[in-house]
């Protein structure tokens, strides 16, 4: 149903959708998409005129839905991630598209979706509104926004998992028995997770590095992140370490992973490893965002389907304390840690404090570049495989 209002010059078009009302409004001239929108940017670009912005008191986002919004003061986030990965300078009026999303980062912002079209943040440069609640020392305030609404086509309102390339295939469930969790992924290749104390903690480059080292070694690399923040920064260096494929959590439609029920991080964590292990890969390489202690990511790895799935742990630290704590948290869990690496490695000293104390516990430490060697990298892969 379409009712318009108004004298003609500013005309209010109110629409009912499948049970709700809204204000529709027409599209702005220019819109720049931000990375974690790069699919409906795409489906934007070859029908412009089936879309429109959905607004109004009854009109409540959810996280993953895209909305349109126009930068009102730029402070923190000054530049916003293109759907190429190029960081796009902001100006004071620009209007972009972001995806809601609840964040979780220690080091930066602690954000969540808004119950309206309220002024919010920019939260995360790789496109996620949202309003902070928290926020480190360090950090400037966030960037702020106005939304002017959400995008909508007949259908309703657009969500970034209606155009995602892959969706959530039924998982075993919780407490299912070992067999069951055994032929989650029959004739899968070998999967090595790599984990870290917290952010900034050099998993992302010591995931490049092995996926440089494995690739060096002759084999087909598969590299993902299973949860996090949406952003293409680490997408692409897995790309230039050598991933033949490289997926995220955004390919299935999540512009974050926190606050997501814990059926569907564990979901989504198989579901990644599955899309990625194609007949001829070799190997799965598998980034679990911030650190062991965070919420989703301490239960994760006490899932008896993630330790099923995954082979073998590389842990990135800073500094040897979170080496050594890091280290006997996962052997405390049941997962096999390969070894440590990371930030820690930059400093001699805290390598060797790391190494004298990791030795009892079986683990070595591995400078991250050394991790590009074919020798180091694949004395990582789990024993079974390397002898097959």
């Amino acid at each position: 149903m379409t009712i318009e209002m108004g004298h003609p010059a500013s005309t209010l078009t109110i629409v009912e959708t499948a049970g709700a009302t809204y204000q529709r409004a027409e599209l702005p001239a220019r819109i720049q998409a931000a990375y974690t929108t790069r699919f409906v940017s795409e489906a934007l670009e070859k029908d412009r005129s089936a879309f429109h912005l959905a607004s109004g008191p009854t009109v409540t986002p959810q996280a993953g839905d895209v909305v349109v919004a126009r930068v009102t003061e730029i402070l923190n986030h000054q530049r916003v991630e293109t759907p190429e990965s190029r960081k796009a300078i902001l100006f004071p009026g620009a209007i972009i598209m972001l995806a809601y999303g609840h964040r979780y980062a220690a080091d930066q912002f602690l954000a969540h979706v808004p119950d309206s079209l309220e002024p919010c943040h920019l939260v995360a440069a790789g496109g996620v509104a949202g309003t902070v609640t928290v926020q480190h020392a360090d950090m400037d305030d966030p960037t702020r926004i106005e939304p002017l609404g959400l995008l909508a086509d007949a259908s309703g309102i657009i969500n970034l998992s209606r155009f995602a390339p892959y969706s959530l295939n039924p998982v075993p469930a919780l407490g299912a028995p070992a067999e069951e969790l055994e032929a989650a992924l029959p004739g899968r290749p070998a999967v090595i997770a790599v984990l870290g104390t917290s952010m900034n903690s050099g998993k992302s480059t010591a995931m490049a590095t092995l996926v440089n080292g494995l690739t060096n070694a002759g084999l087909k690399v598969s590299a993902g992140k299973s949860t996090g923040t949406g952003a293409g920064n680490d997408p692409m260096i897995y790309v230039d370490g050598g991933a033949a494929k490289v997926l995220d959590f955004t390919d299935f439609g999540y512009a974050t992973t926190f606050k997501l029920d814990f059926e569907q991080v564990r979901s989504l964590t198989v579901n990644l490893v599955d899309a990625m292990a194609e007949t001829d890969t070799d190997v799965v390489v598998v980034e679990i965002a911030d650190g062991v202690y965070q919420g989703e990511t301490a239960r994760l790895l006490r899932d008896p389907l993630f330790q099923s799935v995954v082979d073998r742990v590389v842990f990135a630290a800073g500094d040897a304390l979170g080496a050594v704590g890091g280290v006997r948290e996962l052997q405390d869990a049941g997962l096999d840690v390969a070894a440590v690496s990371g930030v820690l490695t930059s400093s001699p000293l805290a390598t060797a404090e790391a190494n004298e104390v990791l030795a009892c516990l079986g683990v070595p430490v591995i400078d991250t570049y050394e991790l590009t060697s074919a020798t180091v990298s694949t004395a990582l892969l789990p024993q079974d495989w390397r002898t097959s």
